[in-house]
């Protein structure tokens, strides 16, 4: 296991008003410009998300997410409480949450490159938080969104699922999840039991559906904020 102090962190922010809306739309374009040389962010990616639950074809003008890699924790909290950029994207949301997480496993490439390193060993039944992410052949795209309503309608409510939400860095074709389970256990009887989940692993191998793919499990040890009935984290031994 690596002793790197690299922390990751997804936040989510949803905002209500148009303007509100209309100012956080605008940030997926020109967001990065603000976000460029600040101290200790090895990666950071803006994220929109879907429809309904998130997985949908339609996209959410309301629920945004950031998802950051740091050196180490102390770089995070000086960003999360003294960035302008971030600060403003407080002020105009009406609900934020911060996950802070340990990558524990991971497997693929995000653009190119895999951009997370081990910093915790992996624990079958202590709580994990998920990130998914694929970029889709555009000769695929129909028959990827065929399968999604079918599995996304099943995701809600899962056994030992306690929050998962669909975005993305481009509508359509570059799509992610992230979800945090009360274990591994119970995520992985979700992917490998529920029929139609299983039905998109399979047409995923055979039709090769992904010219990109990565999929990541984290220990999530520590949240600041709230979102929606979710919480309070409960913070894994050790932390």
């Amino acid at each position: 296991m690596s002793v790197s102090s690299e922390v990751v962190t997804m936040s989510l922010l949803r905002y209500e008003s148009l303007a509100s809306r209309w100012w956080a739309f605008s940030q997926m374009g020109i967001g990065g410009w603000y976000l460029k040389d600040i101290p200790g962010l090895k990666l950071l990616k803006l994220l929109g998300s879907g429809a309904g639950n998130g997985f949908s074809i339609r996209p959410n003008f309301g629920v945004y997410g950031v998802l950051a890699i740091w050196e180490d924790e102390k770089a995070a909290q000086t960003f999360f409480t003294q960035h302008p950029w971030w600060l403003r994207a407080l002020k105009k949301s009406t609900e934020r949450c911060t996950f802070y997480l340990k990558p524990a496993v991971v497997h693929g490439e995000w653009g190119g490159q895999q951009p997370f390193t081990i910093t915790t060993d992996y624990d079958i039944k202590a709580p994990v938080a998920v990130i998914t992410r694929a970029t889709i052949k555009t000769r695929h795209l129909i028959g990827f969104w065929r399968y999604v309503p079918s599995v996304s309608a099943h995701v809600k409510g899962r056994p030992g699922q306690q929050l998962s939400i669909g975005v993305g860095e481009w509508p359509l074709f570059m799509q992610a999840t992230f979800s945090i389970w009360e274990s591994s256990q119970a995520m992985m009887d979700y992917a490998y039991q529920n029929p139609f989940h299983k039905e998109v692993i399979q047409k995923t191998r055979e039709l090769g559906w992904y010219k990109e793919e990565l999929f990541a499990r984290f220990l999530p040890y520590k949240m600041e904020g709230a979102w929606g009935k979710f919480g309070p984290l409960k913070a894994p031994r050790g932390f």
